[in-house]
C-alpha cells in the first residue's frame, strides 16, 4: 500500500513539473523543481494558472 501511494504522489509531482517546465518555469527560489514537495509544486502551479493564464 505504501508503495502504491508513493508511486501515485511521484506521478502527480512529475506531471506538475512537466506542466511548469512547459510554462518556462525551471526553478523556484534557487531550487530545481524536482527538489520541491508536491505541496510546493501545486502552489506554484496554481500561482501560474492564476497570474499568467488568467484562470481563477
Amino acid at each position: 500500500m505504501k508503495k502504491v501511494l508513493r508511486n501515485t504522489v511521484q506521478l502527480k509531482r512529475q506531471k506538475i513539473i512537466n506542466k511548469l517546465i512547459k510554462s518556462g518555469i525551471y526553478k523556484k527560489n534557487n531550487n530545481h523543481l524536482y527538489e520541491l514537495t508536491l505541496s510546493d509544486l501545486e502552489k506554484e502551479y496554481r500561482y501560474i494558472e492564476k497570474k499568467i493564464w488568467g484562470q481563477e
